[in-house]
């Protein structure tokens, strides 16, 4: 015969915790608060210390990127709004005008597009070139790059 829970413990003083000292104070459930955060709560709690390496502001570089195949899709629009020109065989856009650093090379290419930008990956370059038109860097090389070159 089984008991109801509710009724456990009913009728005795302590109602199974033992002496009446028992479950005085905080010891009971191990401290007050944070206590054993590092120890026997651990597992209840965010992990202790820091953990991987946050680069120096002064060394990052905030590159604006865009990708090919967005140029190709809006440049209908870029020539409205007078940052791409058409031209006989295709189209001039800087890249620059539209705010880009970079030049990335994912999407479709269907235009024959010559695109002036700082940097390009190596598929954007293919892809422009495959569509019949080409990659124009803007940018100088840095001394650093030409003295890889030279060795």
């Amino acid at each position: 015969m089984s008991r109801d829970s509710k009724k456990r413990g009913r009728g005795s003083r302590t109602h199974g915790g033992g002496t009446q000292k028992n479950r005085r104070g905080a010891g009971n459930r191990g401290g007050r608060g944070d206590a054993g955060r590092k120890k026997h709560e651990a597992k209840n709690h965010p992990q202790l210390g820091k953990s991987g390496f946050k680069r120096p502001q002064k060394v990052l570089e905030d590159v604006e990127v865009s990708n090919v195949g967005d140029i190709d899709r809006r440049i209908q629009r870029l020539v409205e709004e007078g940052v791409a020109e058409e031209v006989d065989d295709g189209y001039v856009v800087d890249a620059s005008a539209l705010g880009v650093d970079k030049v990335l090379g994912s999407g479709q290419v269907r235009n024959a597009l010559t695109v002036r930008a700082d940097e390009f990956s190596d598929s954007a370059v293919e892809k422009l070139e495959d569509a019949g038109g080409e990659a124009v860097v803007t940018a100088e090389p840095d001394e650093a790059d030409e003295s890889e070159e030279e060795e």
